[in-house]
């Protein structure tokens, strides 16, 4: 009768962790999808639409934290993305406020120029490249900043019980990821518009275990659990996108640029960033 009893509970403490969505590799035909995206992106695309595209150069988005994993994971892979350059692009064409020039691969550009150039005036020339070249377009405004941060353990904690040899307890640790985000005048050097924005970081860890004596001689142990772990790239990626908007929001703000339709702001996403713009800073 112990016995029984023993596994019942062992079974009841263990449901909460079998309860968990199945890993990618686990499901059947399981095939490659687009990156999900959060609330920031929807926000980008409810913004009012420009009175005018902006166009716009993105150089680069460097990492500027100088923070690598932890050993032993790695003592020479980053923490944070190495792509933040393409995510910003990916969040100013889905704003509909800019539109933005091939800076990072600049060289490639300027190398087919020339290959084209050169074959023009040979014989057998293909139909795509007999058309003269026009001249590269030049930007307006140029877009710079980075990650600037990567804070890890900003809050931890947990809780957790156990009872005659039966135990549940869960951890979890929050880090946090900032992003600067500002716009050049290219005519004058002058910053126009700068942002900051932070996402946080979540991880979860939860655990279950028995340890009890069924009989004089006959202990049963067990043990199980899991952690989710937030994808760091996907919120650096909502961290960037919040600052678009934010800058964005900025600029109508100072007259820098303007909406073509004033009258749709309160349709849009507009007065949520323009709300969080004047809150009142933390003590």
């Amino acid at each position: 009768m112990n016995r029984l009893l023993a596994m019942a509970m062992l079974l009841a403490a263990l449901q909460g962790c079998a309860l968990r969505e199945p890993m990618p590799a686990e499901l059947e035909n399981a095939t490659p999808t687009l990156t999900p995206r959060a609330s920031t992106y929807y926000d980008l695309l409810a913004l009012p639409r420009p009175k005018g595209r902006l166009v716009a150069a993105v150089y680069g988005f460097r990492d500027q934290t100088g923070q690598y994993k932890p050993t032993p994971a790695s003592s020479f892979s980053t923490s944070v993305t190495q792509g933040a350059a393409s995510m910003l692009v990916d969040a100013l064409q889905a704003s509909g406020w800019f539109r933005v020039l091939e800076r990072e691969g600049l060289q490639n550009i300027l190398t087919e120029r020339k290959i084209i150039r050169a074959s023009q005036n040979k014989p057998n020339t293909p139909v795509n490249i007999q058309a003269d070249l026009p001249s590269l377009q030049a930007a307006n405004i140029l877009l710079e900043g980075g990650v600037i941060a990567y804070d890890t353990n900003v809050r931890s904690g947990g809780e957790g019980a156990a009872y005659l040899g039966i135990s549940l307890s869960q951890e979890y640790r929050v880090d946090q990821v900032s992003v600067n985000l500002r716009a050049v005048d290219v005519r004058s050097g002058q910053v126009l518009a700068n942002v900051m924005t932070s996402k946080t970081i979540y991880s979860v860890g939860r655990n279950a275990g028995i340890f009890k004596f069924i009989e004089f001689k006959e202990l049963l142990e067990a043990e199980a659990g899991y952690t989710t772990n937030e994808p760091a790239q996907l919120c650096v990626l909502s961290a960037i996108e919040a600052a678009v908007a934010h800058l964005v929001a900025q600029g109508i703000e100072r007259r820098l640029w303007q909406a073509a339709d004033e009258s749709s702001f309160d349709k849009s996403s507009l007065p949520k960033y323009m709300s969080q713009a004047r809150a009142d800073p933390l003590p």
